[in-house]
């Protein structure tokens, strides 16, 4: 069966060939209604199917763009993909989603597989560890925008939320509340946002007058963090109150509360950062520090399209503040 040209589909409208490739690349100013329901009945009749192949090396340009996520169980990073791909698929690009895993070599290899591919750009959660291979896609121009965490001594454009900043207010508030025995539990601090975060809560307690104790600062491991917990809550001089520093650290430690049975709100108080599914149908006495995951995608997305396009993108930089939500 010989395939369906663009010529087929302006022979039977009766337009140009012109004209039906300014339809299907949705550039209807000078084209009137009756005109674009002629083609568009001429495609469905003919079953047309534009040559994508051909438009890219036409345009120079595949219409694809990448969304490397470091770890797709976090909420968040789902919420940031959600975001993106609206964002993209309202312009008529297509977005591809990899799982690096926070495995370096599993970035790496997606880096170089999205680029052999020849998308226009990526968007990255970065692990960190590839710093020559970004270095290398901004010296070149190529279009890039790392999402979440920073990457040292890189001038790239990036969008973050005020980790820092929002985990000081919510350690300063759980003191103000007459905590002053507050654990903070954390995986191994490799990427900026852990860091920042730790950072944070260090800087709240000294601000406040009080002295970092080593025995409640856990860094862990996923597979290592209840039994870290539980050497936590063994100690005679245990925590009124615990910070967990992201959702997966979130769910460790609400396994292990249970497990002990030791009560939230009465026992000990929590908070987590991280977007929680449903959180605002929780009942329990738990806190959350949300970020603005859309709003962070949707500016991600923009600063990519703006450089696909070289437009002028504006700061390197985007911080967006999250929300502290206590209960």
């Amino acid at each position: 069966m010989e395939r369906v040209t663009m010529a087929d589909v302006a022979k039977e409208a009766g337009v140009s060939k012109s004209t039906v490739s300014q339809f299907l690349n949705n550039r209807f100013e000078y084209m009137g209604e009756k005109t674009k329901i002629k083609i568009e009945e001429a495609i469905s009749k003919l079953g047309y199917q534009p040559n994508y192949i051909a438009r890219s090396l036409k345009q120079k340009r595949t219409s694809m763009v990448g969304i490397i996520v470091a770890n797709i169980m976090h909420r968040f990073s789902t919420e940031v993909s959600r975001a993106i791909e609206d964002f993209f698929h309202k312009h008529d690009l297509h977005a591809i989603v990899c799982n690096a895993d926070d495995d370096p070599l599993k970035e790496k290899k997606y880096i170089e597989m999205l680029r052999a591919k020849q998308v226009d750009g990526l968007i990255i959660f970065p692990t960190g560890h590839n710093t020559d291979l970004y270095k290398s896609m901004i010296k070149e121009g190529y279009p890039v925008v790392f999402m979440d965490r920073k990457v040292s001594h890189l001038e790239a454009f990036s969008v973050v939320t005020d980790n820092l900043e929002s985990t000081y207010q919510a350690i300063r508030e759980l003191i103000n509340r007459g905590n002053q025995k507050i654990a903070f539990a954390v995986q191994p601090l490799t990427i900026s946002t852990r860091i920042e975060r730790l950072e944070g809560y260090k800087k709240a307690l000294l601000d406040s007058g009080f002295e970092i104790n080593p025995d409640f600062v856990l860094e862990a491991s996923i597979s290592e963090m209840k039994k870290r917990l539980d050497k936590l809550f063994l100690l005679k001089d245990r925590p009124t109150a615990l910070f967990a520093a992201n959702d997966r650290v979130f769910l460790e430690v609400v396994e292990f509360l249970q497990i002990k049975g030791i009560k939230l709100g009465s026992e000990i108080d929590l908070i987590v950062f991280d977007n929680i599914p449903f959180a605002h149908l929780i009942e329990s006495p738990i806190s959350f520090i949300i970020q603005p995951a859309f709003e962070m995608g949707n500016k991600a997305a923009e600063l990519l399209f703006d450089q696909i396009n070289k437009t002028d993108a504006g700061p390197k930089e985007f911080v967006f503040p999250s929300k502290v939500l206590f209960r």
